[in-house]
């Protein structure tokens, strides 16, 4: 019978993405991670076979939490463009600082490079307009939003978020929540209904 690990993957996961926001995952160390997450080096080897398969890890646990921060979402409110609101500041947990978001770019030159987390990414990406087109549906259904081509308005908000971060740790104009939700809204605003 296997030891019952002491630290699970999850917080050994968890550490890691702290160390991205402050080094990137190109400059980060095992031995950093092994430190976050108060475990030896040697246990972080043991457990992902190298800093790729760590990374890998990370980008797998990304992908596949995809989805959850919409369930999360809509649970918090009956109001499905309220629910769509939400996920940005999941969104904008990437961009803490704007060198955190920096640090956390550098991991998109791995995700467009490399096979392996290019699947994750796409899949990540994938999982996150079908979750505002989930969302965009229901609108629609309640009669939030007049109807519209919500595939093509899910990725327009996707793409929106991602190019909202970037606009934000330029500008650096207030908080980065208010400035993705400001963004998104400009977006939605164009499909409320009237009796809004």
């Amino acid at each position: 019978m296997g030891r019952t690990k002491v630290t699970p993957d999850v917080a050994v996961l968890e550490a890691t993405a702290r160390v991205i926001n402050r080094r990137g995952p190109t400059r980060l160390t095992l031995a950093e991670v092994a430190t976050e997450a108060g475990l030896a080096p040697a246990t972080l080897l043991q457990r992902f076979g190298s800093k790729r398969g760590l990374l890998l890890a990370v980008a797998e646990a990304g992908a596949s939490g995809a989805a959850g921060c919409f369930v999360r979402a809509r649970a918090r409110y009956r109001s499905p463009l309220k629910a769509l609101l939400a996920t940005l500041d999941e969104v904008a947990a990437l961009a803490e600082t704007p060198e955190a978001l920096a640090n956390n770019l550098a991991f998109l030159e791995i995700d467009l490079t490399d096979p392996d987390f290019h699947r994750l990414a796409l899949e990540s990406a994938r999982a996150n307009i079908a979750g505002y087109r989930r969302l965009l549906d229901e609108a629609v259904h309640e009669g939030e939003i007049v109807k519209c081509n919500t595939a093509r308005m899910a990725r327009a908000i996707w793409a929106t978020a991602g190019g909202s971060l970037l606009g934000w740790a330029i500008l650096r104009d207030g908080e980065v929540k208010k400035f993705l939700r400001q963004d998104v809204e400009v977006l939605l605003g164009l499909l409320r209904t009237k009796r809004r």
